[in-house]
């Protein structure tokens, strides 16, 4: 008898790896966020991961005026959008020590802090930068992701659903309450999950790409392979595919171990 698969026993970080070079083609330059929405900005942003900031522009501008909380934060966040993770954590610890009550502010560091794999310090930040009288479900759905990071899956969605209550059915918290479920092993529940996701917003290529990882996990590889050849050339379908082929050999690997 074969062994059932399970994504319990899979470390979080490697699960959420997998998901980068899944839904990104291996991108090394790309955070957690830009697959899950969670620790990004609004959800208009979704889709045009392409467009990349001035960052020379905005160096002259932040090296003008250092001291400008909204510059810094603008800055920082040019940097994490185009990989330069340490630099943009240097800028906006720089700027929060200069501005400690400013929430815009803390909560950019706070996404820079879960770029940098600092996960509890990221959830510590983040909880400083809204407050539970004027709740931002942004944040809050950032905070559950920082939590799953942490293997505290059912605190995560408890955050989730707290944002949830803000914005029902809100298509990057949903996709990321499906990861949490994933993370404990709780595959129908992630598809279903997932599912509404998609159903809410199926031109969003990171839910397509939670959905097909999930459905891959589940054995359901055919239509795991449909979702995330559509509407992409023909080259970075099949990278992504052979992605997803080699996560559930490695998956199929630890189960028989």
């Amino acid at each position: 008898m074969s062994k059932r698969l399970s994504v319990a026993s899979l470390p979080a970080r490697y699960l959420f790896s997998a998901l980068l070079i899944l839904a990104l083609g291996g991108c090394q330059t790309t955070g957690i966020e830009d697959i899950t929405g969670a620790l990004g900005g609004k959800s208009d942003t979704a889709g045009r991961a392409d467009a990349k900031p001035d960052v020379d522009a905005l160096r002259e501008r932040y090296r003008a005026k250092p001291g400008d909380p909204n510059i810094a934060l603008e800055y920082g966040k040019a940097l994490r959008q185009t990989g330069q993770r340490a630099q943009a954590l240097a800028v906006l610890e720089q700027a929060v020590l200069a501005h400690s009550n400013n929430k815009a502010l803390l909560a950019g560091y706070g996404r820079a802090l879960a770029d940098s794999g600092s996960f509890q310090q990221a959830f510590d930040v983040l909880g400083r930068a809204h407050s539970p009288e004027d709740p931002d479900w942004h944040i809050l759905s950032a905070q559950g992701a920082a939590l799953d990071q942490l293997g505290r899956n059912e605190e995560a969605q408890q955050y989730y659903a707290a944002a949830l209550k803000i914005v029902p059915d809100e298509p990057s918290v949903l996709s990321n309450l499906g990861l949490s479920y994933m993370l404990q092993n709780n595959l129908p529940r992630a598809e279903e999950t997932m599912r509404r996701a998609h159903e809410r917003n199926p031109a969003d290529l990171r839910v397509r790409a939670n959905l097909a990882l999930v459905l891959g996990l589940e054995g359901k590889q055919a239509e795991a392979e449909t979702i995330v050849k559509a509407d992409l050339p023909p080259d970075q379908a099949a990278a992504k595919v052979t992605a997803l082929r080699q996560l559930l050999v490695k998956k199929q690997q630890r189960a028989e171990k």
